[in-house]
This record gives structure tokens, sequence and C-alpha cells, in this order.
């Protein structure tokens, strides 16, 4: 089901995700969007441009606040992974349509909706996220995400 390609871009997204200005270490998220193997964007979760991150503040607001995961997403200083590539595509102007992306974890339900009106046609993602309405906006919109798994064929 996944090849070396598959393997190599997942790879890519952790990478990037390292770069992440999230305070809890497990939040980490990478995000790579590719079309015929090129690499069109990236992005990882972090604070707009100018504000401060949750490392900086020495916090996470979430987990001050003590909000679940997987809820009230708009009570976090930072910007999802896959929500940061899809702004530097449409701020470098390049189209993403039919493209991949391959990211560390699940796509939230509101990366979901953007990622389907960006024209996304596949979703490749390794780590889980208790966002089971995204799942159902991918299926309604006829993208099957794909959970990533270590054996794939090499």
């Amino acid at each position: 089901m996944f090849d070396k390609w598959d393997k190599r871009f997942i790879e890519l997204a952790h990478t990037v995700g390292n770069w992440s200005s999230c305070y809890q270490p497990n939040r980490k998220i990478g995000a790579v969007i590719v079309r015929d193997r090129r690499i069109l964007t990236t992005g990882y979760n972090g604070a707009p441009a100018g504000v401060p991150s949750c490392v900086e503040r020495g916090e996470c607001l979430r987990r001050k606040l003590g909000i679940a995961s997987g809820t009230r997403h708009e009570l976090c200083y930072a910007t999802h992974a896959e929500q940061n590539a899809l702004i530097q595509a449409a701020k470098l102007g390049v189209s993403v349509d039919g493209a991949t992306l391959y990211c560390t974890h699940q796509p939230c339900v509101i990366c979901a909706k953007l990622i389907v009106n960006a024209g996304i046609k596949r979703v490749v993602y390794q780590e889980g996220y208790p966002d089971d309405f995204a799942m159902s906006i991918f299926e309604q919109a006829g993208i099957i995400p794909e959970k990533y798994v270590e054996n794939a064929e090499e």
C-alpha cells in the first residue's frame, strides 16, 4: 500500500514537526504537501508570526485551561501544521490542487475542511487524533485518509 516515497515524506513531516514552537513535546506536528513526488510546501504547528509562542511564554495555554485534546481548537496560540502548509502555498502562489498531504498526525476537523477545499486528493498520516468528525468530513468529500504503517513496502 505504501512505497518508499510515502516513507520519505512521512519522515520529512516528522523532521518539519521538530521545528514546532508548541510547548508540549507530544504535539510537535509537521505537514508536507507533495505532488508528483515534488515538495510543494511544508508546515509545522506554531504561533502566528510576531506572536509569542508557548515555548516563549513558558506554558501551554490549553494545558493551563484544562482543555481536552481534540476540542476547542480556537483556544491555542498555535496555527496547525496543515494550516501553515496551506497558508504557505497561498502566500507563495503554489497550487496544491490534486496533491497529497503527509502529516505526522490525523488532521482535525478544521484542517480537514481546509484540506478538502484546497483540492488535496490524498491524506497520509501516522498518529491518530481524537476527532471522528474530521474523518467524516474526509469521507463525505471522497478522501480516504491513509494511516501510514512502518512496515510499508520499500
